[in-house]
């Protein structure tokens, strides 16, 4: 999970500062030592960790924070706001041309994520109704073609490529073929290196200088570091790169990458990889980013994420049926696979605002809702509608077919009936027709606690 390692680290550094009721210069300092180290601990580039803690030092220690009523609040603030800069402020869009098609060239090195990223960016304009065209420039890397076709194809992209020959002349030749046949975005999934070189670089260039591309995507994996900062830096020498791709975010719990990048470049992180899948691709933005790293959420991310992924009229079918209290197994499996789509229950955590950082941590196996649709599969049609009658005996049957065991069925059994009791007392209202108070979080349909097995703390190293 991006930051994971960066966010506990500020929030114990915090957690201090909240503990006192008014704060003195040597607290903050003291605070900012902290929060340096975190930064240095997640790969942040050493001079942008400096002055990072620099300039929130010199604000935090201000009158205004000093004699705030809440100044650790004040101090949290800051550090937010300072986070947000760091990584751009807002979130930057791709630059369009004013006459189709708009170039985009693709560049990093070998095994960053380019081919798979190309994809996912030609499926996400493809969804805001734009006409993208796949480029294979990659005539090195054994298969880079095929793979180009494969993702091409999942992604509902057309693919354009002309075998072994020279980059430059296919470049040339897409982008007039995008212009004969109405493509108004051209992605061009250029060759890498397992490092830097000159041929590399001079072929980049060459097909810069022969279709000038609107926008010079760098593919950086975020997995690899302060060496993603310096490969970065060294392609923006080059080829004055006009944005980074980060790959890889959902695994890094580091997340230096992120925060170095663009202060050491000056150009914007515009999209952020977070998983395998072509959906998941998401635009970057700073203040959000900077929220989830403080433990605040990004609840914007999550309704975006809930628009574009969920299937509408389930989840109106789903309301329907918690309001009239007629939730059975068939709409619970429907509601595993819904929340499947969303990403993983860690991820879906990490976007929530308000959640317990003792659940945060928790150790979540998201495999568990793949057992839990295994046993739901696993039950005749009469038993999902009717739960109340699987005896002992169907017990039995159910885990042998799921490959679990009967503890397991039990549990299921049990944590579906608290599912129930909640739907109950959601709709129960009191003697003046108002609805009653709701129980906490235990019992909230599809809570983390549900996912048994795999919600295990972590341990404190």
């Amino acid at each position: 999970m991006a930051f994971e390692g960066l966010s506990e680290k500020l929030s114990s550094a915090f957690k201090r500062l909240r503990n006192k009721g008014k704060l003195t210069e040597s607290d903050v300092k003291a605070a900012m030592r902290e929060v340096r180290m975190a930064l240095l601990e997640a790969d942040v580039n050493y001079k942008v960790a400096k002055d990072f803690t620099n300039k929130v030092t010199e604000r935090a220690i201000g009158t205004d924070v000093m004699e705030s009523l809440t100044p650790a609040q004040m101090v949290i603030k800051i550090v937010n706001e300072e986070l947000t800069e760091l990584m751009g402020t807002e979130e930057t869009r791709i630059n369009f041309a004013g006459k189709p098609p708009t170039i985009i060239m693709m560049c990093g090195l070998q095994g960053s994520g380019k081919t798979t990223h190309s994809a996912k960016l030609a499926k996400m304009l493809k969804r805001q109704g734009h006409r993208p065209l796949l480029v294979g420039c990659d005539i090195y890397r054994p298969a880079a073609i095929e793979q180009l076709k494969v993702v091409g194809q999942q992604a509902g992209a057309s693919v354009f490529e002309m075998g072994q020959e020279n980059p430059v002349i296919v470049a040339q030749k897409a982008v007039k073929y995008a212009k004969d046949y109405g493509n108004d975005i051209v992605i061009l999934d250029t060759a890498g290196r397992l490092h830097i070189d000159e041929k590399l670089m001079n072929e980049l260039k060459e097909i810069k200088s022969a279709v000038h591309p609107d926008e010079i995507l760098l593919v950086v994996d975020s997995m690899t570091g302060q060496d993603a900062v310096n490969v970065a830096k060294s392609f923006d020498e080059l080829l004055d790169i006009t944005g980074l791709i980060l790959t890889k975010l959902d695994g890094d719990t580091r997340g230096g990458a992120a925060l170095s990048a663009r202060a050491v470049t000056g150009k914007p992180i515009k999209f952020a990889g977070i998983g395998e899948k072509l959906d998941d691709l998401e635009v970057f933005h700073p203040d959000r980013m900077a929220s989830r790293i403080l433990g605040m959420g990004d609840i914007l991310t999550l309704i975006e994420d809930a628009e574009y992924r969920l299937d509408q009229e389930k989840a109106k079918e789903m309301a329907d049926k918690f309001r009239k209290n007629k939730f059975d197994m068939n709409d619970l499996y429907d509601q595993l696979q819904q929340i499947k789509k969303m990403g993983s229950v860690k991820s879906i955590l990490s976007k929530l605002p308000g959640i317990d950082q003792q659940i945060r941590d928790m150790d979540f196996d998201d495999r568990q809702m793949d057992r839990v649709a295994a046993m739901i599969c696993s039950m005749t049609a009469l038993e999902r509608e009717n739960p109340d009658i699987i005896n002992p005996s169907r017990k039995k049957r159910i885990a042998a077919g799921s490959g679990m065991k009967v503890e397991d069925v039990n549990r299921l059994l049990k944590q579906f009936e608290t599912m129930q009791k909640f739907m109950k007392n959601m709709n129960a209202r009191d003697k003046h027709g108002r609805r009653k108070k709701l129980p906490g979080l235990g019992g909230m349909p599809m809570n983390p606690s549900m996912l048994h097995g795999q919600g295990k703390p972590k341990r404190k190293k």
